[in-house]
């Protein structure tokens, strides 16, 4: 089995306290003894205490009987050993890193309970990984969840935030600040735990955007029915791409040059018409002018009830709730998200540096 520090780092630190305490206890008992049974006061039995545990060799205080003197001697053993303990365990942590690590354990965590609209990646497999990929290619904050010890040293070594549980349990994904995030992605192996998870998902927050890996048509609907609202199968998807690809190679490289990686010339983004802070609800786009204020080109409109509007006209009016797919240039769609009001500033993923 993988080495775990987290447990080894919680066994450690549970030895120390306990040899702590046992300190702790000698302590007492040896006040308690010296002031109750030899009716010493209690500065001078707290003294006498410290000084036997300690071993420092100063003699004693008052004169000691032959019970007194037995006591004192298992006092000094029982001090020897305990302290004896203490600072194994104390050398042991050095030695081995774990006060260290502990402290980029409690990093991590408050990395984590610092999250807010972020994406929760479960699963980093053959999929998750190119999720993730393309997310810190975006910029976005967001956490991995995994269960596989080797596959969570690994993300940790790339420096990204990870949780190691299982993903279809509600623990985990409380740990995750489901309650706080924004979106799921499930890219687990089996579809049974992508169902699982999406069910645990929308129980725990019902208004999380939630994506799901399928590997065949069935799975799909069934997640669907489970919540999911989106739901993406590679092998179908795979072969479409491939039929594209063979069709309209052009086309097919154009796409993808627009929709991944992170040395992008041109970006496809979504703005979401609030009626409260876009001047420009009820206006047509020839009336809004978005192009020749920004540059940006609007693609589609994504009505409130699902309609698509593919290529809209000058004449196509902007709603509330309206979804509008612009694509341009960094500086251009950052301009857009201005002039709307700005919208959407949270959803704008765009490099900083462009």
């Amino acid at each position: 089995m993988p080495y775990r520090f987290d447990e080894k780092y919680k066994r450690l630190r549970q030895e120390l306290v306990a040899g702590a305490i046992a300190l702790v206890g000698l302590v007492l008992i040896g006040t308690l003894w010296y002031h109750i049974v030899e009716k010493w006061s209690l500065s001078d039995s707290a003294y006498m205490t410290i000084i036997t545990l300690s071993t420092v060799g100063f003699s004693e205080i008052n004169t000691l009987g032959d019970r007194g003197r037995l006591f004192t001697i298992c006092l000094i053993l029982m001090g020897v050993i305990t302290i004896a303990y203490i600072a194994n365990r104390f050398a042991e942590a050095l030695i081995k890193g774990y006060f260290q690590e502990g402290l980029k354990m409690r990093q991590e965590q408050l990395a984590i309970d610092a999250l807010e609209e972020h994406y929760i990646v479960c699963g980093f497999g053959r999929t998750g990984r190119y999720v993730v990929r393309e997310f810190a290619a975006e910029g976005i904050p967001f956490v991995i969840l995994d269960d596989d010890l080797e596959e969570v040293a690994e993300i940790k070594m790339l420096g990204y935030t990870v949780i190691s549980g299982d993903a279809t349990l509600d623990e985990t994904l409380l740990k995750a600040k489901i309650d706080r995030a924004t979106c799921l992605v499930t890219a687990l192996p089996s579809d049974a735990e992508n169902l699982y998870t999406i069910l645990s998902a929308k129980t725990l927050n019902p208004n999380i955007r939630a994506i799901a890996r399928a590997s065949n048509e069935e799975a799909v609907l069934k997640l669907q029915r489970a919540g999911a609202d989106a739901v993406i199968s590679p092998y179908i998807t795979g072969g479409k791409r491939l039929a594209a690809a063979a069709l309209r190679p052009q086309v097919m490289d154009f796409v993808d040059g627009i929709i991944t990686g992170a040395n992008r010339s041109y970006y496809l983004e979504e703005f979401l018409i609030d009626a409260g802070v876009c001047p420009y609800v009820e206006q047509s786009l020839r009336e809004a002018k978005l192009r020749t204020q920004s540059g940006a080109l609007v693609l589609a409109i994504r009505r409130f009830d699902g309609n698509l509007i593919a290529g809209p006209t000058g004449d196509t009016r902007i709603l509330e709730g309206d979804a509008l797919i612009c694509m341009g240039t960094a500086e251009q769609l950052r301009k857009l998200n201005r002039i709307l009001g700005p919208i959407s500033s949270k959803s704008l993923r765009l490099p900083k540096n462009q």
